[in-house]
């Protein structure tokens, strides 16, 4: 009987390993993930629309209580004024749609006190939101005066 001999030899052609390195994989991975991140990032962004009008028709439409105006205060606690007239928590939303009922400019505007809970002005927009109101403004504090900026200190 004759002995076969066996060559060794590595290569492509008779099986052997391969060095070279086999990227496809990878970029087959990168590229699912930034699919992914491309779908997913749009339903991460959450805010709210609001209008913020210039400092000086903000405090003037709340000191002068203009009358086709629509302020909703918020101050701690909550505590709810619409124009001045007080409102309780439970039956803010449905008194927001009451006074927007016969109204073509449906436009509220809220201003938060200086020690008002974020929480609670966002609940504020919140119920108004769920009211019908669409376009909402929010009230800038009015800038200190310097006669105001120095008892502060």
């Amino acid at each position: 009987m004759r002995r076969r001999r066996r060559r060794r030899s590595a290569g492509p052609a008779t099986g052997g390993a391969v060095a070279d390195i086999n990227i496809t994989p990878m970029v087959d991975v990168l590229l699912c993930l930034l699919i992914f991140t491309m779908v997913i990032q749009p339903g991460l962004l959450k805010g709210v629309d609001v209008q913020v009008p210039p400092p000086e028709t903000a405090t003037a439409a709340a000191t002068a209580g203009n009358r086709d105006e629509i302020i909703l205060h918020v101050a701690r606690g909550p505590v709810y004024t619409i124009n001045h007239q007080p409102v309780t928590a439970s039956e803010l939303e449905t008194r927001i749609g009451q006074v927007f009922r016969d109204r073509s400019r449906k436009v509220l505007f809220v201003q938060g006190a200086e020690d008002a809970v974020y929480e609670e002005v966002v609940a504020a927009v919140d119920k108004a939101r769920g009211a019908g109101i669409r376009v909402i403004g929010l009230v800038p504090r009015a800038s200190p005066t310097p006669e105001a900026d120095s008892t502060r200190r």
